[in-house]
């Protein structure tokens, strides 16, 4: 679905997402209740599935999926971790990252930071898995994680880039004649 080539206005392309979206939760329950009359799968639960629509910085719309069912390899996986529903906002000098973790204790999180990915791992009956690109180089150190009513901060510094004029100025000086 590109947008702005046949659409006449915003409102045509959410229709057709939407109806996209409606078509494959369809075919997933289809695919599901195929899966539990045939006696290889067994109803677990819960089963989360949502989507989101954001407006990316080019100004185009992002579709993100969350939950624990997944369409990889042509075929429907039912995960024993969730993913769990992430907000990324970059400031001048940092990143705050917000993630939904209802029914978790504080004790039950891990968080981690490799690689510019932040790692959100927890486990409390309900098991969450999430890898967060960052957006921006940043300082893992100085990362401060909080959470309270089913909702985790984490905010961390980003690295500051060497300056151009800096970067010249380390190297040796070699006299002009």
């Amino acid at each position: 679905m590109a947008w702005g080539r046949r659409y006449r206005s915003i409102f045509e392309w959410f229709d057709e997402v939407f109806r996209s979206i409606e078509e494959e939760i369809a075919a997933l329950e289809r695919e599901l209740m195929e899966l539990v009359r045939s006696g290889r799968a067994e109803v677990r639960g819960p089963y989360i599935y949502g989507f989101r629509i954001v407006i990316g910085p080019d100004g185009k719309p992002i579709i993100e999926e969350f939950g624990n069912i997944k369409r990889r390899y042509g075929r429907t996986e039912i995960l024993e971790e969730r993913e769990p529903l992430v907000d990324v906002f970059e400031d001048e000098d940092k990143i705050t990252v917000i993630a939904e973790l209802p029914g978790v204790d504080k004790d039950k999180i891990k968080v981690r930071i490799k690689d510019n990915k932040l790692i959100i791992r927890a486990s409390n009956g309900q098991k969450y898995y999430k890898e967060v690109e960052l957006p921006a180089k940043v300082k893992p150190e100085t990362a401060k994680a909080r959470y309270k009513n089913g909702v985790l901060e984490v905010v961390i510094e980003k690295e500051k880039p060497k300056k151009v004029v800096e970067e010249i100025e380390e190297g040796h000086e070699v006299k002009v004649e």
